[in-house]
Order: C-alpha cells, then sequence, then structure tokens
C-alpha cells in the first residue's frame, strides 16, 4: 500500500495510507473535513547498491600482466630421446 501526500487549504499537510485503486478517490482533511488536493511525491526507491559506491566515481584501471610463456614441450639435449645408441 503506497503512503500518499494530500495538502488541506487549511490544516496543511498529511499522509495518508491508500491502495492503489482508492489513488484517485477524493480526500477529506481529518481534521476539518475540507477536501484535500493529493499531491505529487517522488517514489523512495532502494536499490541496495551501497556496496557499489565508494569515494572516487571514477572507474578502476584495471591492466593484465603478461606472463612471460614457458614452452609446453621441452626438448632434450641429446637430440632424439627415442634412439637408444648401439
Amino acid at each position: 500500500m503506497p503512503l500518499y501526500e494530500f495538502r488541506c487549504l487549511d490544516c496543511g499537510e498529511f499522509d495518508v495510507w491508500r491502495s492503489m485503486a482508492e489513488a484517485s478517490m477524493p480526500l477529506h482533511c481529518p481534521t476539518c473535513q475540507q477536501p484535500a488536493k493529493r499531491l505529487f511525491s517522488a517514489p523512495a526507491v532502494s536499490l541496495n547498491v551501497g556496496h557499489f559506491s565508494s569515494r572516487n566515481p571514477d572507474p578502476l584501471i584495471v591492466q593484465r600482466v603478461q606472463e612471460p610463456k614457458q614452452p609446453q614441450y621441452s626438448r632434450p639435449a641429446s637430440g632424439r630421446p627415442w634412439m637408444i645408441s648401439h
């Protein structure tokens, strides 16, 4: 159920919890029973992104460190290891 803000010309502003079906229905001030006008108010939206915010709004620059490539296979010093000398 949303909370709607209303303004009475005599009493000032007040809030009322109403269903969305009752949103367009007229409302009277609870104090003086005069017709009240509904005010526009921005919705309270929470995205729960507090852990993403930081002091520095600039994005971090990340660079990958290139590691030296090592050969997959190494050559034996004697030449062909499968050949046995006679």
